[in-house]
């Protein structure tokens, strides 16, 4: 569990009552919330012993590393999260989707691989969703695979190096190091020979191991030598296996603050089997079940965007829903014949609907009204979807001012408003819609024939 303020009141000078002020704060107990909160360093008191700054440093730190690979903008952290159920809180830092590139596939294949890191891109619900890292892996050919390292590092993604001959690992890393790659994988074998270039020269690691217990001693002996980036594979072999030893690491972080198994976790569905579809739901349950990275052997449209539509639902808060700004949004080329329509600004509803009415190729103004995030027929029973609400917003925003005839189709879930909208905007005809934003293709070419020909 993280410290509280009384448990670090206890530890500072004269257990808590020496009150100084020299730290900025007008007593320790002052400071001992602030450092509790993570607002202050413990080096902002001037009497603590090194060992006890230490001690609360150890006390204070996240009970999950936050580890960062890679540079610049598309440098990828993982790690540093607080819940173990997504319900209790949320989590914050979303799994890095990997693609495998090795040095046995040809110059096509790698080429191909490179391109699908960085085109695949989708956008859902104003958010861009893609992949994050490349893993390389050693394939047998050495200087294939360190000019495959050269390649791919002058792309400026955040790279994994996967290579079990120590020495190649090591002058790939130097030939990358200032891009901080991942260095995989370190075992009880090769800790030895591995640590003194990691001490010499840095770099985030993944630790693998037959088994969770295995994985402790290796930990344990990386911190004493001052080494922390590290990221945790403890090499399941199935989908039981993974959603059990991930679940270990994350509790015993969170739950026991244990301190050797509390890193992120590197996960490889792309080792476990030759299928496709196996592949895909091994990754699901990494996403799901606290993996730091997920790496794939290769990306395919239709397997790619339902995972990271996966990640973006897991990784959102549960309290805040997903929502847009509030305005009148213009649909196509509009003009002051064009129709207004009104909805809310749940992100999921105004993407639905504002797709739709681009199918239907009218041009149209969307006024999206705040309702708090809600769907339509939430935000109605809420009271924040209604007529006495939505007829300020609409006359607040000037949409009257934009077009010709005064006329506003509502969603048909919440018809009843019609009554006090129409009460609210006098003049304005107030026109209950379909219920379905699927059925607006077909309903807004209807409504502008019916229109014209009531003008003639």
């Amino acid at each position: 569990m993280a410290l509280k303020a009384s448990d670090i009141q206890k530890k500072l000078p004269d257990g808590g009552k020496k009150n100084c002020k020299e730290c900025g704060f007008p007593t320790c107990f002052a400071f001992a919330m602030k450092l509790a909160s993570g607002a202050v360093s413990v080096q902002k008191c001037p009497y603590l012993p090194a060992e006890v700054k230490a001690e609360l440093e150890e006390g204070l730190a996240p009970p999950i590393r936050l580890v960062t690979i890679g540079t610049g903008e598309n440098a990828f952290s993982m790690g540093e999260e607080e819940v173990i159920y997504r319900h209790e809180k949320t989590f914050y830092r979303p799994s890095g989707i990997a693609i495998l590139i090795s040095d046995k596939e040809d110059d096509g294949t790698i080429s191909a691989k490179i391109d699908k890191l960085k085109k695949f891109q989708f956008d859902r619900v104003g958010q861009k969703l893609r992949a994050n890292l490349f893993a390389l892996k050693f394939g047998g050919n050495a200087d294939k695979y360190l000019n495959l390292v050269k390649r791919v590092a002058a792309e400026g993604y955040p790279i994994v190096l996967v290579c079990e001959d120590l020495e190649l690992l090591f002058k790939a890393r130097d030939l990358i190091a200032d891009k901080n790659p991942l260095l995989y994988p370190i075992t009880k074998e090769n800790l030895d020979a591995a640590l003194p270039k990691l001490k010499a020269k840095p770099a985030p690691i993944g630790v693998k191991a037959s088994t969770i217990e295995e994985i402790v001693p290796i930990t344990q002996r990386l911190k004493e030598e001052g080494i922390q980036d590290i990221a945790l594979d403890p090499s399941p072999k199935s989908l039981m296996e993974m959603v059990r030893d991930y679940t270990i690491i994350r509790r015993a972080a969170l739950k026991k603050t244990f301190r050797p198994l509390g890193y992120p976790i590197l996960s490889f569905p792309c080792m476990l089997t030759d299928n496709k579809m196996e592949e895909a739901l091994l990754a699901s349950a990494g996403v799901i079940k606290y993996a730091g990275i997920v790496v794939l052997s290769d990306f395919e449209k239709e397997s790619l965007y339902p995972l990271l539509v996966l990640r973006q639902n897991i990784f959102t808060d549960p309290r805040v829903p997903l929502a847009v700004e509030q305005k009148i949004y213009e649909i196509g080329a509009v003009s002051p014949e064009s129709p207004v329509l009104l909805t809310t600004n749940f992100a999921l509803t105004y993407f639905a609907v504002a797709s739709e009415i681009e199918n239907s190729k009218v041009p149209a103004y969307l006024c999206v009204k705040d309702t708090e995030g809600l769907c339509v027929l939430a935000a109605w029973s809420t009271g924040k979807f209604s007529g006495d609400t939505a007829g300020p917003f609409l006359k607040k925003i000037g949409i009257g001012d934009k077009v010709k005839n005064k006329r506003v189709i509502i969603p048909g879930f919440a018809a009843r408003i019609k009554g006090e909208l129409e009460e609210e905007l006098p003049g304005w005809e107030v026109i209950v819609g379909p219920r379905e934003a699927s059925d607006l293709p077909a309903y807004l070419p209807q409504m502008i024939e019916k229109w014209k020909s009531q003008s003639k």
